[in-house]
């Protein structure tokens, strides 16, 4: 008998391993599902794309100049800075000299401004600078 007793143990004891990495893939898979995708960063392509991006979560178009010294301060800092933004968030660059129908369609006038958008495309805030604490702020009460 207690070879016997002594087999089942060390069946039990080799076996345990074999079941831990599907335990564990069921943790990670779990804890994805309840922990919120990271913010984004993606440059326009075009406004079917953008509507799209709105319809899925929380949007914010960044008008950015190469020129302009507060759109490079702008971008130096949301490097630093990125995992502070509030996870979820999708930050769409457009190139302000270019994109004169998405500026008129949200009524840009100036560079380093940001538009959130609702979840259909629409521009429902705007506001100039500010940085990470200016997306967090505003756009805390989206998605």
């Amino acid at each position: 008998m207690p070879s016997i007793l002594r087999s089942l143990l060390i069946a039990l004891a080799l076996a345990a391993p074999l079941a831990t990495p599907a335990l564990a893939e069921d943790a990670a898979a779990t804890a994805a599902a309840t922990t919120p995708a990271k913010a984004q960063v993606l440059s326009f392509t075009d406004e079917a794309a953008l509507d799209e991006l709105a319809a899925k979560g929380t949007t914010v178009v960044f008008f950015y100049a190469a020129w302009c010294p507060n759109c490079r301060a702008t971008v130096t800092e949301l490097n630093a800075r990125w995992n502070e933004v509030r996870p979820g968030l999708t930050l769409v660059i457009a190139d302000y000299d270019k994109e004169q129908a998405l500026k008129a369609k949200y009524g840009i006038t100036y560079q380093d401004t940001f538009v959130l958008l609702d979840n259909k495309g629409n521009g429902v805030k705007v506001w100039n600078s500010g940085g990470v604490n200016g997306l967090n702020a505003n756009t805390q009460s989206q998605g």
